[in-house]
């Protein structure tokens, strides 16, 4: 039986977009020191560490929210003497994953995140007519069943999201609690 998607060869590992939640951060580093159990053959799996500046103050971010400026006027902006550090670093991850919004832009972002909420660990989708991001949601809630796995979709049809996730042709966030 063939697949009607395109094979995903490009998978980018986030960790760090927030500087103060720790779990993404300390995954990426392991897996940047070894990587053998994140990789594939027939794909290109990076880890990354997002906003590093932020990571080594560990606070929330530098200058703005990286996970909000993956805008077109952001990621459009000059690079200038003043330009705030996380917009300069989502034009640097633009360059490294995307093009946003091109087919030169990585297959999958994951975007590992750590919440005070007590969602467990919840997956975070933007679109709900993503039939690849569906089905491997349910791949991955099966797998790890019987402990949950929450989904949290929050699609609104007028939002264009800027999350940093959201450079991926399929983005989908990861939180822990």
């Amino acid at each position: 039986m063939s697949s009607p998607w395109a094979p995903v060869r490009r998978v980018g590992l986030f960790g760090g977009t927030h500087g103060n939640e720790l779990s993404g951060v300390l995954l990426v580093r392991h897996w940047l020191q070894d990587g053998a159990e994140i990789q594939r053959e027939g794909v290109e799996v990076k880890p990354f560490l997002t906003n590093p500046r932020a990571v080594e103050r560990c606070t929330r971010y530098i200058d703005c929210d990286l996970n909000r400026v993956f805008d077109p006027e952001n990621l459009g902006r000059p690079v200038v003497e003043d330009i705030p550090y996380e917009v300069r670093r989502a034009q640097e991850i633009n360059h490294i994953f995307g093009p946003k919004g091109s087919d030169d832009a990585y297959d999958l972002i994951f975007d590992l995140h750590n919440t005070t909420s007590n969602m467990g660990g919840t997956l975070i989708l933007e679109n709900s007519r993503d039939d690849f991001t569906i089905q491997m949601v349910h791949y991955i809630k099966n797998a790890l069943a019987p402990e949950p796995c929450p989904v949290l979709l929050i699609e609104h049809p007028s939002l264009k999201y800027a999350t940093t996730r959201s450079v991926a042709k399929h983005p989908v966030g990861k939180y822990e609690t």
